[in-house]
């Protein structure tokens, strides 16, 4: 699939949106946003019990503030979640919700397809009574942008791919957050080396609930308002990378011995 094309399902649903509006005292609400991009997924759930007496979604509604895929996803939950039990409901991940779609561009994947997470925090708060509003953080990378010494140095320290992580034990490893496939890989990586960074343009750790509360209570050192400029080396290895600071603004050398930036297209 190309950069930016939608398939017809996506379009469907972004041109006759299933689901649509709030529900006036709901059992369950979920709001999640995301601040890099912007977009903003809420949603809202009625409980009633199935012959079983097992607890299902009798009624789901949303609100979206995003573009065409933040209001594709968060139709598509809604369909997917609508009479099943909450255990069902709950397990709904983002790939399967872009699977139900045909799919979704690259660089909407992980920016705008925060639907489940909003039903997820849905259910949370119907169970646990949990706050309803969460943040979801990313880098969220809207422009593709060139990363200098990636071409020079792959196969000799840069990964675009999944690595052998045999390969990178006892490795200072830089992870790049290109969504949550690549923190979870950071996680993994921790039981190869002690030496994991993930950076990442978002101002807090990144991820879904699930995965910035494992990297907060993991050994991976994160990053954050950072950004990988150039990966350098000699001997055709790599020995360093140059990385922008945002907040300091300035720019400062990091000695690594591996770099990992999952599906890199620059």
């Amino acid at each position: 699939m190309s950069v930016h094309k939608y398939t017809d399902k996506v379009m469907d649903h972004f041109r006759n949106p299933r689901n649509v509006g709030s529900i006036e005292n709901p059992d369950g609400y979920g709001k999640v946003g995301n601040p890099v991009c912007g977009d903003l997924m809420e949603i809202f759930i009625k409980v009633g019990k199935n012959d079983k007496g097992e607890d299902i979604i009798d009624d789901i509604k949303f609100k979206t503030f995003g573009c065409g895929s933040a209001v594709s996803t968060s139709s598509m939950v809604t369909e997917m979640a609508k009479g099943m039990t909450l255990d069902k409901a709950y397990k709904i991940t983002r790939s399967d919700v872009a699977e139900e779609l045909d799919g979704l561009p690259p660089i909407k994947m992980h920016c705008s397809n925060l639907a489940a997470d909003a039903l997820k925090a849905a259910i949370n708060n119907y169970r646990e009574g949990t706050k309803p509003e969460v943040e979801i953080v990313t880098s969220c990378q809207l422009d593709v942008r060139v990363i200098l010494g990636v071409d020079e140095f792959k196969g000799k320290g840069v990964y675009t791919e999944v690595p052998n992580l045999e390969e990178l034990r006892e490795k200072r490893t830089l992870i790049v957050d290109t969504g949550d496939d690549s923190l979870e890989l950071a996680l993994k990586l921790t039981e190869y080396t002690g030496r994991v960074i993930v950076i990442t343009s978002a101002k807090e750790i990144p991820g879904t609930v699930e995965i910035a509360k494992k990297l907060k209570q993991s050994d991976v050192k994160i990053l954050r308002l950072s950004e990988l400029n150039e990966i350098k080396g000699e001997l055709s290895e790599v020995e360093k990378v140059i990385i922008h600071d945002f907040d300091e603004d300035e720019n400062y050398e990091l000695f690594v011995d591996a770099v990992v930036i999952l599906d890199y297209r620059g």
